[in-house]
């Protein structure tokens, strides 16, 4: 079974469940198991996922597809996940994240502006100044990152 049929499967489901705030993120097929990581506006609950796995394994058992022998996984997108939909980004304004341009550049710091052209990160730095430079300061310094260039982003655990 192909990952676009089970995409289109969960989407139904998603919209079967009237479910309009939730997106998926990724689906993997490898042999007899499938994995959808969904997403949302607000957060993904595990109800929602419990609920979609049960639209969805009712059609592949319907079906009868990998003769009733699969591991299904359906849950959030989760923290260790790159987001891969510009819908994800505002609700992790105020979280720390590293970005990997297309350059292979890494820019690491938290979200603070999300808009139609990309991204804002905000860092601190330490600058010297005064007369002879030897005062140090931390400084907030802004980055602007437009969507075509982001390759990867990750939302950074804090403990």
């Amino acid at each position: 079974m192909e990952e676009k049929h089970i995409k289109k499967l969960a989407r139904k489901s998603i919209e079967t469940l009237e479910y309009t705030d939730c997106f998926i993120t990724e689906v993997k097929v490898a042999g007899n198991k499938v994995e959808i990581f969904l997403d949302s506006d607000d957060g993904i609950s595990f109800l929602k996922c419990r609920k979609v796995s049960r639209e969805v394994e009712a059609v592949i058992d319907e079906k009868e597809w990998w003769d009733g022998r699969y591991t299904l996984e359906v849950s959030s997108a989760g923290i260790g996940r790159p987001l891969v939909s510009q819908r994800q980004y505002p609700k992790n304004i105020g979280r720390q994240m590293v970005i990997k341009t297309i350059e292979g550049e890494k820019v690491k710091g938290e979200l603070t502006a999300v808009d139609d052209e990309g991204i804002t990160l905000t860092y601190e730095v330490i600058e010297l100044q005064g007369q002879n430079k030897k005062k140090k300061v931390k400084v907030q310094k802004d980055h602007p990152i437009k969507w075509d260039v982001i390759e990867e982003a990750k939302i950074k655990a804090s403990f």
